[in-house]
């Protein structure tokens, strides 16, 4: 809403080295489908990790887990969710897969924002589909549920129905007839939509789908393949850190959107190098399955299971993950904690 007046729009100059990111964004871009035609199959394993992923780790940004096997079998074969958790991630799933098939049919609008919302919790009981009905604020809590300090007091729960048509016009206005760089239109949006707050539950998420949809409708494909909000949950401190910088002052129209849009395109440029990566990896014919297993453990954060670098590495065995990892063991790059089915590995 206020990042996208045509004032506040033409006010923003960017940086030489934002230009220069921008153009790299726009190379990655160009190569999309030159994978595409090249690694079918690979891009299909990237697919199929990606949706689980990105089910995920949007969940688990919210506080919302199960078990990883669980959520597999939730996402790539549509089990019934046995909890409250489970029936989030099912919900997010469906959401997700709605845009990944129909984003070229679906625009930025209200209706989209509520249908996304409704699928969202659309197995449990409850108020999805509708906005806020009472005042929210983005709160910082202790280790023990207290709250710490207001990160942002948000739109007012009366004023959010006007906020998101306003949010819903100015975007078009922005993409349509200001013609603004849609690199800067879509995340200056997904800024206001979460200054916005518009539901009592589920912002997050469904600002992270909406962003999906945005870069799907300028051919900017790369969260097909590679889970952008997994990028978000490893880098969350800097992610939230960023929304925060930007949003201070956004009532009065006076902030500044540049600590976001650099965390927004970096991002971007860290999906489409680890796509370029992946893929290229196969394409080239080098070191495939071992460099890819080297690759999967060498973006891991915090500790991991056998079946995550498995789930990122197409067309190699398990007995193959646990050679490479204990190669890596060997080489002092990692370390086992634990043992049997539950055990977890931790990069030194």
């Amino acid at each position: 809403m206020h990042s996208l007046t045509s004032d506040y729009l033409n006010r923003i100059v960017l940086a030489p080295e934002q230009g220069s990111t921008l153009n790299k964004i726009g190379e990655y871009k160009g190569k999309q489908e030159l994978f595409a035609h090249q690694t079918p199959e690979m891009l299909e394993t990237l697919r199929k990790a990606a949706v689980v992923e990105s089910s995920e780790c949007s969940n688990r940004l919210e506080g919302i887990t199960a078990p990883h096997n669980r959520i597999e079998a939730l996402v790539l074969q549509s089990t019934t969710p046995q909890n409250r958790s489970e029936q989030e991630i099912a919900g997010y799933r469906d959401a997700l897969n709605l845009i990944h098939e129909s984003a070229a049919y679906m625009d930025c609008s209200v209706n989209v924002c509520l249908q996304l919302h409704t699928m969202l919790y659309r197995y449990l009981p409850g108020d999805g589909g509708r906005w806020k009905m009472n005042d929210n604020e983005i709160i910082e809590r202790n280790p023990d549920g207290s709250v710490h300090r207001i990160r942002f007091k948000t739109v007012s729960a009366v004023e959010t129905p006007q906020a998101m048509g306003y949010l819903a016009e100015r975007y078009k206005t922005g993409i349509e007839d200001i013609r603004k760089e849609p690199l800067l239109v879509i995340p200056l949006t997904v800024l206001d939509f979460l200054c916005i707050h518009p539901f009592s539950d589920g912002n997050g998420r469904i600002s992270r789908l909406l962003t999906l949809m945005m870069l799907y409708h300028f051919n900017y494909d790369v969260g097909r393949y590679i889970s952008l909000e997994r990028i978000f949950e490893e880098s969350k401190e800097t992610y939230y850190e960023s929304l925060e910088a930007s949003s201070q002052n956004w009532h009065e129209g006076r902030h500044d959107p540049n600590p976001w849009l650099n965390y927004f395109w970096g991002t971007l440029l860290r999906a489409y190098s680890e796509f370029e990566e992946r893929v290229g990896t196969v394409a080239k014919g080098r070191g495939t399955k071992t460099e890819l297993i080297r690759q999967a453990v060498d973006r891991r954060i915090g500790p991991f299971a056998i079946s995550d670098i498995e789930s990122e590495c197409p067309g190699t065995s398990r007995d193959m993950v646990r050679l490479v990892l204990r190669q890596l063991r060997d080489e002092g790059i990692i370390s086992s904690h634990g043992k049997g089915r539950g055990a977890k590995w931790l990069k030194n």
